[in-house]
This record gives C-alpha cells, structure tokens and sequence, in this order.
C-alpha cells in the first residue's frame, strides 16, 4: 500500500511559517482603535464612522481564520479500523489451529486404515466382517473430514474478504489526509490573501489618517499578529496528529499482513499434505518489497545446494508468461521493485528431478514507499550514502562510506573529490536489485555505469536501496530510457 510522508508535517511548517509569521511594519499613525472579545471576535471600543469599514473587514478575515478550527481528524476511522484488525487475527489463529488438528486427523485415520487393511487379511469368518465393518467407519469418518477442510476454505474465502477490507480502509484514510493537505494549503493560500488584503487597507488608510499618533497604530499591529499566530498554529498542528495516527494504522497493517501471509502458508502445506506429496523444500521469508525469500529444505536427506541448479523466475499475477530473473541462481533473492505485483517461482534440479516451488501470492509494495520517492523526485539531485562492495566483480576489502548522487539527467558515484563514475543516463546502463547475497540483498543494489564498468553497492536500509532504484528508473524514463537489470525484457513501471 502507498503510503503518506513522514515529512509532511515538517513540509507544511516550511510553507506555512515564513508566510504566517514575517514580520511587517506600518508607516500609518491613524488607525481603529478596536480589541479582540469572546470567541477572538472583534469588538468596537469606541464609535468611529471614519474608520467602520477598516473595522469590519478585519473581524471578516479574522473570523475566516478562525473557521479552520472546525476540522474532523481520522480517530473514528482508526477506531473501526482497530475492530477489523482483531477480528482478522482471530480468525487467523482459529484457522492455524484447524489447520493443524485437520492434519492430525488425516495422518490417524491413515494409520488406522492401513492397520485394519493389513489385519483384514489375517483372520476370517466374524472376526473378518468385523474389521470391514470397522474400515466402513473408518472411511466414513475421512469422509467427515473432508466436509470439515470445505468449511475451513471457506472460512479462508472469509480472511481475505477481510484482508480487503482492511486495505480499502487503508486507502480512505490517505485519501482523507490528502484531502485534508489540500484544504491546509487552500487555508494557507486564503491567509496570505487575507494579510494582503489588510497591509493594502492599511495603506490606504495610511494617505488619510497620518495625523493619528502611534497608540492606534501598535494596537492594529497585535491584533494582526495575533490572527497571525492563530493561522500558524493551529493548522499545521493539526496536520500532523492526523499524520502521526496514519502512520500507526499503516504500522497495525502491516503486522496483520504478516499474520495473514503466514495463513495462507498454514494452509497450502497442509494442502500438501492431504494430497501425500512429499515436498523437499519451500520458501521463507515475507513476500513484499523490502525482505528476502530463501529456500530451506524440508529435512535432512536433500541435495546441498551447491550441487543443485537454482533459476528464479517472476509471473504476471494473471498468470500470464514467465519471465526469467537473469543472474538469480542462488537460495536466496530479494524483490525489487520491478517483481511488485507478480508472483514469484524459483526452479531447483538435481539429479535430474525438477522441483517448482511458487510465493503464495504477489509481492506487496513497501509501505509509504510510494510518497516517499514522490517527495525525493521534486528535488533536482538526490544522495545516498553506500558503501562499495565489488567493483567489476571483485570484491572490495574498505567499508569506506561512498556518496550515489541519483540526478534528472546522470548519476554520480564518489568518496570526497575522488569521483568513481559519472554517467549520463543510457541504453547500456543497468541498474536493478542484487540478485543474491544472503541476509544483506535486500539493502544491495548492482549498478552497470556502461560497458566494462560495474559496482554492487549497499545502502543503509531497504527502504534507502528500493527508493534509489524506483528514483533512478523514473529519471531515466522521462530521458527516454528503460532502466533495468540485466536481461529484462517486459519491465513494469515504478
């Protein structure tokens, strides 16, 4: 799911203040004399048809100001939201629990079965209708169960209904801080034209009152500031409590996804093990951008991996045509953003047997991923710290820190004035995620500046590596350039 920036609070103080808070100053020495009453309404102090109109136009914009107040934040959403998420994580647990009795019973009345079947052949007369009265029971009993695993499918249909839901509230509460961003900045907008309004007032008024002293003149000055200080205040704090409690519901979200794909792993391995299919491995680790999956043996008697051929592989979530993920050979790979939204398979042969082994569903975005690379694309030139890995293949001893400048037009590697690449944007140029290394892929990226020129460079956290990669590709796209790894043919937008 896409997700709002944490930056938006600190945005808004930048937009808001220096136009909220700047200082002005008036040459006029005849103003109203006037102060603020209950509810911050301006009251008259003293009748003065001269200057009525002055009056008035300033409580109208002072009381505009003030309308902001009336703001409805996300608590009632976060609130419901809460009860979804409980309900699916008891559902969830009653699931794995089910799951797991269900097989308990397959693999029993097996063993009963088979234990009748063998005796069945060793007595006669009585005895021998006995045991086939008792295998009947027997096969009636699985019979039950299998009725049972259709009420445990459809309680699975039931998580998922559940699971959508919870995403589409997910979606509406961004939509409403979006919403609610447009209207602080609307508000903002309106609160720079009301301060203009009034400093042109009092300009006006300046050319027809310069005989009035100073005290009028320090008092309208107050009560701007204070309508000032009641723009600047209350609006981008606001913005950010509703910011603070997004970011919590995308936090809950994604524990409960975690606990949902673990479901849905609970449930095909105990399809697996209905069908009597003896599976040697399968895949860990959680299926979104940003983790890594692995491939672990399912006991002790499997090939190593070293004498076995590994081929990744990544699928339209249609199911469309497989594509292959050049370079991926090892146990492990990490998702880029390019295998967002399809399914991933990984292919193990040894011994000449062939074993496929498919994610459960498609892989998910990061979280907040999306509004992140939004904010860095608005800037002309973004860096990120790295540390180099291998260049041309080889290894590189020094952790030294490394500075990748990601541009409109080019990208840039260096350490200090020590520059080690500079290239423009080009048809020969790749970048994509490491496809490989261990625990550290998923903060790994490889980069070919061009022909004969290469570094595998890592990054101080996933969301660092995943954010440079989508920046990078949306650069190169508006050159009119197709960032992407090695052998990729049908790339999908970032």
């Amino acid at each position: 799911m896409t997700r709002v920036s944490r930056n938006f609070g600190n945005t808004m103080h930048r937009d808001a203040v220096p136009a909220v808070s700047a200082d002005v100053m008036f040459a006029s020495s005849r103003f109203p004399n006037y102060k603020l009453g209950n509810n911050n309404q301006i009251v008259e102090a003293k009748d003065d048809p001269k200057v009525l109109s002055m009056k008035e136009a300033v409580a109208r914009e002072t009381a505009m100001l003030l309308e902001q107040q009336k703001r409805l934040s996300v608590r009632d959403l976060a609130s419901k939201f809460e009860k979804g998420l409980a309900a699916a994580a008891k559902l969830s647990e009653e699931a794995r629990l089910r799951d797991v009795a269900s097989l308990e019973k397959h693999v029993l009345l097996k063993k009963l079965r088979d234990a009748l079947e063998s005796l069945r052949g060793r007595v006669v007369g009585k005895n021998k209708d006995d045991v086939e009265e008792a295998i009947a029971m027997v096969e009636a009993l699985a019979v039950q169960l299998t009725e049972r695993e259709g009420e445990l499918i459809q309680e699975k249909s039931e998580v998922k209904k559940l699971a959508n839901f919870l995403k589409q509230a997910s979606e509406d509460a961004k939509r409403l801080v979006d919403e609610e961003r447009a209207f602080a900045r609307a508000e903002i907008d309106s609160a720079r034209a009301a301060v203009q309004r009034v400093e042109e007032a009092l300009q006006e008024h300046e050319r027809t009152s310069r005989a009035s002293g100073k005290q009028d003149l320090e008092e309208l000055m107050k009560e701007v500031q204070e309508a000032r200080r009641i723009k600047m205040l209350h609006q981008p704090s606001k913005v950010m409590d509703m910011e603070l409690e997004l970011n919590a519901l995308r936090i809950q979200l994604y524990e409960k996804s975690k606990r949902s794909l673990l479901l849905q792993k609970e449930l095909a391995r105990s399809k697996r093990g209905e069908e009597n299919i003896s599976q040697l491995y399968e895949l860990e680790g959680s299926e979104a951008l940003g983790s890594y999956l692995q491939i672990c043996p399912c006991s002790d008697h499997v090939p190593e991996f070293s004498k076995c051929s590994i081929q990744w592989y990544r699928v339209s979530s249609e199911g469309g045509k497989r594509e292959l993920i050049s370079g991926a050979t090892k146990s492990v790979y990490a998702p880029e953003p390019f295998d967002v939204g399809r399914i991933l398979q990984v292919e193990i042969c040894s011994d000449g047997q062939q074993i496929t082994l498919t994610t459960s569903g498609a892989i998910d975005p990061a979280a907040g991923l999306g509004s992140y690379v939004e904010t860095l694309v608005r800037k002309h030139d973004v860096e990120f710290n790295v540390v180099v890995t291998q260049m041309n293949g080889a290894d590189q001893q020094s952790e030294s820190i490394h500075v990748l400048h990601v541009g409109k037009m080019r990208m840039k590697l260096h350490k200090g004035k020590t520059t080690l690449a500079k290239e423009y944007y080009s048809a020969s140029m790749q970048l994509c995620g490491v496809r490989g290394g261990g625990n550290a892929a998923p903060q790994a990226i490889y980069w070919q500046v061009k022909q004969g020129l290469s570094f595998v460079l890592a990054f101080e956290s996933e969301r660092e590596r995943n954010a440079a990669i989508m920046l990078a590709r949306r650069f190169a796209f508006d050159c009119n350039i197709m960032l992407a790894g090695p052998d990729d043919r049908s790339p999908l937008g970032t």
